[in-house]
């Protein structure tokens, strides 16, 4: 990959901080090795530069929450396809999200350990992967296909070679499954505090799991493997007694509290907010076939989902940049920041949630996030200035130039189409 030089855009280091001009970046290999003044680099010759254009150059962007191996689609269509179809479409939604300028996912069900080795060795471009594998999810709760017809019709197969079910019950039966994951390859767990919006059987305020089989879960993943827990939670309590037992993430969290809120602050707990999943139903709901209550429950949570944003963000809860992927269509992910700022976060906010902050949930502020000396050469450059237009960045035809571990992974700006 040798040394890239990427000058002529406005430098936004994913630290918060004010943007820079006349800043550059120089990447060696996987690595980068200078961010600075352009005054302060002395060029070798070797370099290939890449010109910005006058855009904006990130940090590799971060979405903490999708779901990889899928995209919503009509039952019947479902039905008819072949079970192995499944990850040449993944193929596809992976290049998608990857040239959508981001670099990095939290996969929150549905993706083996497969896919992950597929992208590292390169047989498919794709973004980094951290996997939680399978859900925890109760019997009759948020995660089991359970219907009212008697029939189980899962959004995703499960208990395949490498995909556990997740069901479970009690507290010996979660410290197994949490053992199952994590023998899957899990690098965090993911479990379904609350009901859901497209579970057919519940409501997103109807609590799952007791705080005990909270506990158990949380205690397996971080004694066995230092393995941190995610957790989908909507209603209060439920969400309440998730960061009660240790859980490092809340997703979602449609109907926080006060007394919530206080409790994320208190113990450090990230909130993963997905505005656009709740959208993304009402818009596509006749195309994809979702169910009535799904769009109902969809309706009814809407304005809370953005308030209860709006509240703790004010207050201060750590936000991760994350969108369900995967109920709406992979690449669409940055339309979440707009989402964002309509609830009453700063530009610069939104993007430091989707890139510093969101590698701290994923636990890899070692190696991405920002653009710092060191840290691996994840970066985007985007036509115009997100600072100034925010949702500039839901067009993919804005999105440049992309770098992932030092490869140029898309590239706009040649005249000639690069090959990936």
């Amino acid at each position: 990959m040798g040394k890239q030089l990427i000058k002529n855009g406005l430098l936004i280091d994913g630290n918060g901080g004010e943007a820079k001009k006349d800043h550059v970046v120089v990447t060696e290999n996987e690595r980068i090795v200078y961010v600075g003044p352009e005054t302060g680099y002395t060029p070798t010759g070797d370099e290939t530069v890449v010109d910005a254009a006058g855009g904006t150059i990130l940090p590799g962007l971060i979405d903490t929450h999708v779901h990889m191996m899928m995209e919503y689609s009509p039952l019947s269509e479902r039905l008819a396809t072949p079970f192995s179809f499944m990850y040449y479409q993944a193929a596809e939604y992976l290049k998608n999200t990857l040239h959508a300028g981001i670099t990095s996912v939290r996969d929150a069900l549905g993706t083996d350990l497969g896919v992950k080795k597929a992208v590292e060795d390169g047989l498919i471009p794709g973004p980094r992967l951290q996997l939680s594998i399978n859900a925890l999810t109760i019997t009759g709760g948020h995660g089991d296909g359970y219907t009212v017809s008697g029939n189980t019709l899962d959004l995703l197969p499960s208990d395949y070679p490498g995909m556990p079910s997740g069901k479970c019950d009690g507290v010996e039966e979660v410290r197994k499954k949490t053992r199952e994951m994590l023998r899957a390859g899990a690098e965090v767990i993911k479990v379904h505090a609350t009901g859901g919006v497209l579970s057919a059987t519940d409501h997103p305020e109807f609590t799952q799991f007791s705080l005990e089989e909270l506990k158990a879960i949380v205690e397996e993943g971080r004694f066995r493997k230092g393995v941190k827990v995610m957790a989908h939670a909507q209603g209060a309590e439920g969400i309440k007694n998730a960061v009660r037992a240790g859980i490092h993430s809340i997703e979602h969290g449609i109907f926080l509290d006060d007394e919530a809120i206080e409790l994320m602050l208190e113990n450090g707990t990230y909130l993963v907010p997905t505005l656009l999943a709740p959208v993304a139903v009402l818009e596509n709901a006749a195309e994809v076939g979702m169910p009535d209550s799904a769009v109902a429950k969809s309706k009814e949570v809407i304005e809370h989902h953005k308030a209860s944003f709006t509240k703790a963000y004010k207050a201060g809860v750590k936000i991760a940049m994350g969108t369900d992927a995967g109920v709406m269509k992979h690449g669409t992910n940055l339309r979440e920041l707009g989402l964002m700022k309509d609830a009453g976060m700063s530009p610069m906010d939104t993007i430091v949630a989707s890139t510093k902050t969101a590698a701290e949930c994923l636990g890899w502020e070692d190696k991405v996030g920002t653009l710092e000396q060191g840290k691996l050469a994840d970066i985007v450059v985007v036509k115009g200035n997100p600072l100034e237009d925010i949702y500039s960045l839901a067009n993919n035809d804005n999105i440049q130039v992309v770098i992932k571990n030092g490869k140029v992974e898309k590239n706009l700006l040649l005249d000639v189409p690069l090959t990936v």
